[in-house]
């Protein structure tokens, strides 16, 4: 049953021009012209996978923004002229690597500041943990029988007190 479903769904698609390969590319241009056309895909973000250049990304949609960038180079723009069309036409988000400027500074700036203020955590840390070790242990020992109380001990009121309740 599930073999005949499945075979329908096949077929159905295979009529339909669902499962069809799709339209290739353009033609490619010269070889310097291509590595141009790929170096400046490398730098796009595809519109529909988000996370991928329009260089790496197999949706047909980045095929279509890489033709287009192919045009454009093949029209004699440069790459400046070719990064702000993408940019008039998608926003700065279309940029793999944002300007650093404006609010974009946040995005630069903010893995170096988290990576500083965890160092001074972390310095801080283990600048502090031996000295509070070494106060957390003393107290907490017992006083030998027929020690004297240091300076310390004198100033505390609280150990004073116990000390008169113990003397009675």
């Amino acid at each position: 049953m599930t073999a005949a479903l499945l075979s329908l769904t096949l077929a159905f698609g295979l009529v339909t021009g669902q499962f069809a390969p799709q339209q290739a590319a353009s033609e490619p241009l010269a070889p310097a012209l291509e590595e141009r056309v790929q170096k400046l895909g490398k730098t796009l973000r595809c519109a529909v996978c988000q996370g991928l250049s329009i260089s790496d990304s197999p949706s047909s949609m980045a095929r279509a923004q890489l033709d287009m960038v192919r045009e454009l180079v093949s029209e004699g723009k440069s790459d400046q002229e070719v990064v702000e069309f993408f940019v008039s036409r998608y926003g700065e988000w279309v940029l793999l690597e944002p300007k650093a400027e404006g609010f974009n500074w946040f995005v630069w700036l903010g893995p170096v500041a988290l990576l500083v203020v965890g160092g001074f955590v972390i310095w801080r840390q283990l600048q502090q943990g031996p000295a509070l070790e070494a106060t957390a242990t003393s107290p907490s020992a017992p006083a030998a029988p027929g020690a004297t109380p240091s300076a310390a001990d004198d100033a505390d009121p609280y150990l004073q007190a116990v000390r008169r309740e113990l003397e009675r």
